[in-house]
């Protein structure tokens, strides 16, 4: 399973490469959206594409993204302020007697702290930061589909819910960002051949256990321990990632645009750092032809994803799981 990838997802580095212009009314929708729903999470990385509006609807989108920054600061500020004074409660009650829950709130509240002040201090900042582009499951993320014959970034889900699939799917399916190729033509019979994205990034993320990293087994009394490996090609380039789509629409709720990496049996150098997939890296050359299925054939489509581009991995313990 890709568990997480750096995206590219900035329109004029992706125009220079792939002539794309941005879905403005799409991007509009959500922004404006996740006024009404602030559990939407979309990539920041994707926000910059507005850090410097230059239309009217750019500067709507811009201001769109600015209200709900603002309206998370406060949200943040406030729950800082009432972690600090659990803290100092929990602190008084520890000087009147140890007990162990008065060491537990200390130690919740001053863990929960932190967290807010480092969510804080990344919404305050206008610095660049790695994980601004580090896309997770259920994030939205800028996407690459063809439309009218033109390559269109678009926002989409990490987590694909099928069209004509209930709600409850997000539930029962946790893992559906990523879509297994052995399965294309059976349980996402209705996205293979007809709704195809491409997501473009630098590297990505698998979780793995270390001891099958490391070529062992498990020693007596030994728990399991999940590590997370960040993969970057080498040497360094783009990676056009092969990937599924599907609008679902239900009337009593809102639109949902989401979309699913495709994974396959790994190359030798990511099996031998202990994952069992790996995303389908398309060469430069076929990422059209991806982009338009419909004038294509199953098995030309299959060929397509046969003949990928297999770059020499490198992989290190990522710090920041």
């Amino acid at each position: 399973m890709c568990y997480s990838a750096q995206v590219i997802q900035m329109a004029r580095k992706l125009h220079r490469q792939l002539g794309i212009r941005l879905d403005f009314d799409e991007i509009e929708k959500l922004f404006f959206r996740r006024l009404d729903d602030p559990s939407l999470l979309v990539s920041r990385g994707f926000e910059a594409n507005f850090d410097d509006p230059g239309t009217d609807q750019e500067r709507r989108i811009k201001g769109a993204i600015e209200e709900h920054r603002s309206r998370s600061v406060s949200k943040l500020e406030k729950d800082l302020f009432t972690q600090k004074t659990r803290l100092v409660t929990a602190e008084r009650s520890l000087q009147e007697k140890g007990t162990k829950k008065a060491r537990e709130e200390v130690r919740i509240s001053t863990k929960k702290i932190e967290t807010l002040a480092t969510k804080l201090s990344r919404i305050r900042s206008s610095e660049p930061n790695e994980e601004d582009n580090r896309v997770f499951p259920f994030v939205y993320a800028g996407v690459i589909v063809k439309r009218d014959r033109q390559n269109l970034l678009t926002p989409m889900r990490y987590h694909c819910r099928p069209a004509g699939r209930p709600g409850y799917y997000d539930r029962q399916f946790p893992g559906l960002y990523n879509a297994r190729r052995d399965n294309l033509e059976k349980f996402w019979g209705d996205q293979f051949g007809s709704h195809h994205a491409i997501l473009v990034v630098e590297s990505f993320y698998e979780n793995v256990k270390r001891h099958t990293m490391e070529h062992r087994h498990l020693i007596v009394g030994e728990q399991e321990e999940n590590v997370v490996l960040q993969f970057k090609p080498e040497p360094a380039q783009t990676m056009y990632i092969a990937c599924l789509w599907s609008h679902w629409t239900d009337p009593s709720e809102p639109d949902l645009r989401g979309f699913a990496a495709i994974t396959d049996e790994p190359p030798a150098d990511i099996a031998a750092a202990g994952h069992d997939r790996c995303i389908i890296n398309l060469k430069p050359e076929q990422v059209d032809a991806w982009l338009t299925p419909e004038t294509r054939s199953r098995e030309e489509l299959q060929a397509i994803l046969s003949d990928r581009a297999v770059p020499v991995f490198q992989h290190e313990i990522s710090r920041a799981a």
